[in-house]
Order: C-alpha cells, then sequence, then structure tokens
C-alpha cells in the first residue's frame, strides 16, 4: 500500500507562489487590453513633454553632465516606476486575493510577493523595450556598466517591494493611506531627481531631499548607464541598502503580526 508522500514548506509555498502568479498574470495581460498600451504610452508622453518644456527652458543648453538629457531621463523614470508600480499596486494585492485566503496555505504576503514580482517582471521588459527603441533611434542608452546598472535595477525592485510589503498592510487596514499614498507619487517623481537634476538645488534644499533612498537609486543605476555621468553629491548605495532591508524586515514583521486580521478584513 502506497502512502502519499508530504511535501516541504518550501514545495507548499512555491505551488501556492506559482499559481497566484498565473492567475495574476491573466489578469493584468488579458483582462485589460488597454494594459499593455499604457505601460509603454504613459513614459514616451512623459518623455515627450519633458523635452518639449526643456526645449523652452534650456534651449540647447546641456543641463546634465556626462549624459544626454533624454536617455538620462528614462533611466531615471523608468526606476521611479519600478518603486511607484510596487508602491502603490501592493496595497490592493491582499484584497484581491482575499478569497484565496480560505486555503490555509495562503497568506496576505504571498499576494504581494507575487504582485511585486510581476510587476517587476513587467516593467523589467518595458524598459527592455526602451533600450531596444532608444539603440534603433541613436540614443544613447546602452549601460556602460551592465553588471551596476543590473544591480541598480534589482536594487530598486528591491526597495519597491519593502515599500509594497509595508503599504500593504497599512492600505488594508488603514484604506485611507492608500489616498495618500497615491497623493504622493507625483511630488515623489519631482523631489527624486526624475526630471530635473537635482545637482541645481541649493545645498540646503539638497541635504533634505537626499533622506529619499529612491534618489540615491536611481543615481546608482545613472552612474552604471553614463560612465562619465556626475551624480548628486552623497549618493549612497550603504543608504539605498539601509532602507531597502529596514523596509523589507518591516514589512515582513507588519505581515506576521497582523496576518489574521488581514485574512478577515
Amino acid at each position: 500500500m502506497s502512502t502519499m508522500q508530504s511535501r516541504t514548506p518550501w514545495q507548499v509555498t512555491r505551488s501556492v507562489w506559482h499559481a497566484m502568479f498565473m492567475r495574476e498574470a491573466v489578469s493584468r495581460t488579458m483582462a485589460d487590453r488597454m494594459g499593455w498600451f499604457w505601460m509603454i504610452a504613459e513614459p514616451v508622453a512623459f518623455i515627450a513633454i519633458m523635452t518639449f518644456i526643456r526645449s523652452f527652458v534650456s534651449g540647447s543648453h546641456q543641463l546634465i553632465t556626462g549624459a544626454d538629457f533624454i536617455p538620462w531621463m528614462i533611466v531615471g523614470m523608468m526606476g521611479f516606476f519600478l518603486v511607484r508600480e510596487n508602491m502603490v499596486r501592493s496595497q490592493g494585492a491582499i484584497n484581491a486575493s482575499k478569497a484565496l485566503f480560505a486555503y490555509r496555505q495562503v497568506h496576505p504576503s504571498d499576494a504581494v510577493f507575487v504582485r511585486g514580482y510581476l510587476d517587476g517582471l513587467l516593467r523589467t521588459f518595458v524598459f527592455l523595450l526602451f533600450i531596444l527603441g532608444g539603440l534603433l533611434l541613436g540614443l544613447d542608452l546602452f549601460p556602460d556598466n551592465a553588471i551596476k546598472a543590473l544591480f541598480g535595477w534589482l536594487s530598486l525592485w528591491a526597495l519597491g517591494m519593502g515599500f509594497g510589503l509595508v503599504l500593504s498592510v497599512t492600505g488594508t487596514l488603514i484604506p485611507e493611506t492608500a489616498k495618500i499614498v497615491g497623493m504622493l507619487t507625483m511630488p515623489l517623481l519631482i523631489i527624486s531627481g526624475v526630471i530635473l537634476p537635482l545637482n541645481m538645488l541649493p545645498h540646503y534644499l539638497l541635504e533634505y531631499l537626499m533622506l529619499n533612498p529612491m534618489v540615491h537609486g536611481i543615481e546608482f543605476i545613472r552612474a552604471a548607464f553614463f560612465e562619465n555621468y556626475k551624480v548628486v553629491h552623497g549618493t549612497s548605495e550603504i543608504y539605498l541598502w539601509l532602507w531597502t532591508l529596514t523596509l523589507n524586515a518591516l514589512g515582513l514583521l507588519l505581515h506576521v503580526r497582523y496576518k489574521e486580521r488581514l485574512k478577515a478584513q
């Protein structure tokens, strides 16, 4: 008589993640026919508008030292969108998977991890399309240090995952926080140095803006793409990863502490 072989906890978790990933992927890519269009059209529209504005503000004057303006902005914008997607979309991950919590193997953190992983994959694919398109158009969009660029991209992805873990708990237990985060995304776009270089700002203001870990991640990946680029003074990889590790640890602790409340919410 054969006995049923029990699975290890890791095998169970992997099966849960795979099933939730396929569910989320089909929902994101198939349910909304305009989803792919907006994922590409949004950064294209930003780039077109900012290039148009720059032509009036600075004329032919080069604002960026060591990099062309359009490739510089594309790299920063893609890094920012990678973090923003995890911040914003993770807040609805738990409520979207509420029906699955009837299975004891599924936890609220699984929904956040899977959504963050999928968002990162989609943003990576879009970024690769922009790099390919930029190269075909003659833009300097190939990284001068590919390994460093990959590490910078993964660092921003991990930072976004940390924000997502924390905000998924607060956004579920206190729905008003989701509205606040949505309102902050546009100011963050400006103060993270995505559109205009922060080196232009006075030192006393820059000291406060450098508290934002997204600035450090965006500057790090720009330095990997443009070897002659002069990063904003005070950029630190250690500071970026201190934020990343702290947010991920805090997010996991919050999920452990409020797991039952998140399931019942």
